[in-house]
């Protein structure tokens, strides 16, 4: 007779319980508990007097933290590692630590409190136009929470660009958000105009940015819609970052053609998006991405490569190729505009 085979419960413990992993990495992120330790190992208490927190507190926070694999812990000295120095020391510059505003906030949770009725809907039940609402103050919070997470895909992007370093540029930058990924193309490129288009109250953020990484000159504003504003023509490069992801696919054609129309016939269009593979299970971040559009949008999804090469194609790009961006989870694709 067979052996039934051994199992635990404790997956499904985990993960009913994960929301409160993700409440102590943020009241450690809070506390700025990380950017303490980047001078070295502290015990509760020398955390918990820089803080001004309990030593209590502190010291069942950091043992969680520790568990969790963010903190190192020898005797009662708590240290970060690796990952936790790069991404969520405040001084780093891919510091991580603003995302998690945006990422558990309210707005953004409350679509997944019904995540039930948004399945059965196929989208989200928050509102109409779930996360679309352009006077929603959520969109400032992404564009201060994300900025940071995005400098690195935004250099990387800048790097594959393949232009001549003196080259003048004419750079559409798309629901430019923080405005990160223009602002390191003009970075690199001295001659490069960047025109970033979005919300108005968003591109108050952007601005902010420009100035502080001093390309403010060369830092232009189109305020409004991508489907609805006039873009202007003749651009070199469109960059479309964490966008298409929102919507359907026919909606998506319809901004492609009008995005191919502003541009020169030998211009460039980079796009970043979470890309999973052709069996929609792998790997693990871009699979799950859909489920956040689940519930946060109408109709929004994570497009596989030979989705979005169909949509590209339709449009009139041709040349999409799909470049990995590791150690990020998002991926880029180059497309030609090529003639029409």
């Amino acid at each position: 007779m067979q052996q039934a085979p051994q199992v635990t419960p404790d997956r499904i413990f985990s993960t009913l319980t994960a929301y409160q992993h993700s409440a102590a990495l943020k009241a450690g992120i809070d506390l700025e508990l990380f950017t303490i330790l980047s001078g070295g190992g502290k015990t509760a208490k020398e955390i918990a007097e820089k803080t001004g927190a309990a030593e209590r507190g502190i010291r069942i926070l950091a043992d969680s933290l520790t568990i969790m694999g963010f903190l190192i812990k020898d005797n009662e000295h708590y240290s970060l590692t690796e990952e936790s120095a790069f991404f969520l020391d405040k001084n780093s510059q891919a510091y991580f630590g603003g995302a998690a505003q945006f990422l558990l906030s309210d707005k953004q949770r409350e679509g997944f409190a019904d995540l039930t009725n948004a399945v059965k809907k196929g989208g989200s039940t928050v509102s109409s136009e779930g996360s679309l609402d352009p006077e929603s103050p959520m969109w400032v919070k992404f564009a201060r929470g994300m900025a940071g997470m995005m400098a690195m895909p935004a250099q990387m992007m800048a790097e594959k660009l393949g232009f001549e370093a003196d080259r003048e540029l004419k750079i559409l930058d798309i629901a430019a958000g923080h405005g990160i990924f223009g602002i390191m193309i003009a970075n690199k490129y001295k001659n490069a105009e960047i025109y970033a288009l979005d919300w108005a109250n968003v591109l108050q953020v952007a601005s902010e940015n420009a100035e502080k990484f001093g390309v403010a000159d060369r830092h232009h504003l189109i305020e409004g819609s991508a489907f609805e504003v006039d873009m202007g023509n003749d651009y070199d490069v469109v960059l479309l970052t964490n966008f298409l992801h929102h919507f359907d696919v026919r909606t998506n054609i319809d901004l492609l053609k009008k995005i191919r129309a502003a541009m020169k016939d030998d211009g460039k269009l980079l796009t970043l998006e979470f890309v999973p593979n052709e069996d929609r299970i792998s790997p693990p971040i871009p699979a799950m991405f859909p489920l956040v559009m689940l519930a946060g949008t109408p109709a929004g999804d994570a497009f596989t490569e030979k989705e979005l090469n169909e949509m590209f194609e339709a449009a009139g790009f041709s040349d999409n190729r799909l470049i990995p961006l590791d150690p990020m989870p998002q991926s880029l694709m180059i497309s030609t505009s090529g003639g029409i």
